[in-house]
């Protein structure tokens, strides 16, 4: 029984390793600064559970495992307040979305024609 433990918490590990790679790579390849925090975030918490489970189950019922599940509670604590903090500041120091090719405006961007006079 211990062995089957120990091979699905390896099986855990290595998946949540993986989609913390892939997290990794999205980081890269995504257009702007909240697309990135959204893999950021969903990595952190994805693969960070996943790894976290795999060691409970490698480590068995013991003390070990009850510091790694409240690691895991800290994380999913910490995670979702720090993802939209950093959005927050994002917006609040001007960046805007990027939706599709184009970038969302403001109201008063919006007014002024291509030759930057206002529009009626």
């Amino acid at each position: 029984m211990t062995d089957m433990l120990s091979l699905i918490g390896g099986v855990c590990v290595v998946a949540g390793t993986a989609l913390s790679l892939i997290g990794a790579a999205g980081l890269l390849r995504f257009p702007d600064v909240y697309t990135r925090i959204h893999a950021a975030s969903i990595t952190d918490t994805g693969g960070a559970s996943l790894v976290l489970l795999g060691l409970c189950l490698i480590a068995g019922l013991s003390l070990t495992a009850l510091k790694l599940a409240f690691v895991w509670f800290s994380i999913m604590l910490t995670t979702p307040v720090a993802a939209n903090a950093l959005a927050n500041a994002a917006f609040g120091s001007g960046h805007r979305p990027r939706i599709g090719a184009f970038q969302i405006m403001r109201t008063d961007e919006r007014r002024k024609t291509s030759r930057g006079t206002e529009a009626p």
